[in-house]
């Protein structure tokens, strides 16, 4: 083989890798983004079940430089706390309104092929309890996910939303 037949040939090998790279990276951009769309609906929805689903088995939830919330059992608790608390201030004439929770300015960073990271601006909304009630900002801050892929699907290892 002549060395300008070799040449080519290497470089048309070169870019269809990074062709599939690159669309491998793209469809795990999209399941990452499908993935913590789901965390939101189930947070916003309090449904534990949903919600613990997003994890890996020993993933956490971090805010602050203390609290964190280790495995599927912990984290269901915790969002049936969150529902718990919600009722009783219900019960007492105090309703919130439905929660949303927004994430901004998102960025993906793939750190290997079974690990990424995602960072993000967020803000949490309360929308009206009561009619003529105004929304309010809850909450706003920057987070960084650690994000792991088990058995070919992407999941929360770690959410720090207060790093």
């Amino acid at each position: 083989m002549n060395k300008t037949l070799s040449l080519i040939l290497t470089t048309l090998t070169m870019v269809l890798c990074l062709n599939t790279a690159n669309a491998d990276q793209a469809s795990d951009r999209e399941e990452i983004h499908a993935l913590l769309w789901k965390y939101t609906r189930a947070l916003d929805t309090l449904n534990a079940d949903a919600y613990v689903s997003v994890y890996a088995e020993d993933g956490a939830f971090k805010s602050g430089a203390t609290s964190l919330t280790t495995g599927h059992d912990a984290l269901r608790e915790m969002i049936d706390g969150v529902k718990k608390g919600q009722e009783e201030r219900a019960k007492a004439g105090n309703p919130v309104g439905a929660m949303y929770h927004m994430t901004m300015d998102s960025w993906i960073e793939f750190v290997d092929t079974d690990h990424a990271r995602h960072h993000s601006y967020w803000q949490t909304v309360f929308g009206p309890a009561k009619q003529g009630e105004t929304p309010r900002v809850a909450a706003a801050g920057y987070g960084i996910d650690d994000l792991v892929r088990v058995d070919g699907n992407w999941l929360i290892k770690l959410r720090n939303v207060a790093p």
